[in-house]
């Protein structure tokens, strides 16, 4: 199942994702998480949140671009360098929209997989980034926040626009 996605403007973009209990990992939540996958390959991402599909739980998926899938559950990001690397963003939930967003370039992540395990490992590089960006999102925070103030002035048009947008037919489908 194809999940549609949230967009900029959006309340539940701009709220902190409540905990998974360990006890709701079972078969039904393993299928949601697969879903979640095939949302995430369908739209052309990386990596996906839970908050993007309307669901405000510590939750995401991501392919660290060689094809490895990783389902993460309540996930801890630690910073383990201050050497930071620039990568060009882009987010499902801000189509169109691509800037570049510094961000540490090693960082630890501890979490609970499909299986309800709990996973200590070390990302860098690319899978840094997504891991960065996707936890962003189960805290309220969306890319386009992290830009340079001149980045955030080149789309600050495009923002409003797309919101404006994204209120338009949440009133047209109430």
């Amino acid at each position: 199942m194809v999940y549609e996605i949230k967009k900029y403007g959006e309340n539940i973009l701009k709220q902190i994702a409540k905990e998974v209990d360990p006890s709701e990992i079972d078969d039904e939540f393993r299928k949601f998480l697969d879903d979640m996958v095939e949302t995430m390959y369908e739209t052309d991402g990386i990596g996906l949140a839970a908050p993007q599909i309307g669901v405000s739980k510590r939750i995401f998926v991501c392919d660290d671009g060689n094809g490895v899938v990783r389902k993460i559950i309540n996930p801890i990001v630690v910073p383990l360098t201050e050497e930071t690397q620039e990568f060009e963003e882009g987010c499902l939930s801000v189509p169109g929209i691509y800037k570049k967003v510094e961000r540490p370039k090693r960082v630890m992540i501890k979490y609970l997989n499909e299986n309800g395990e709990e996973i200590e490992e070390i990302a860098e590089n690319l899978l840094a980034v997504v891991v960065q960006h996707e936890n962003d999102h189960l805290d309220g925070i969306l890319f386009v926040e992290k830009i340079s103030p001149m980045a955030k002035r080149l789309i600050a048009k495009k923002l409003a626009n797309m919101k404006k947008e994204t209120k338009r037919i949440k009133e047209e489908n109430e």
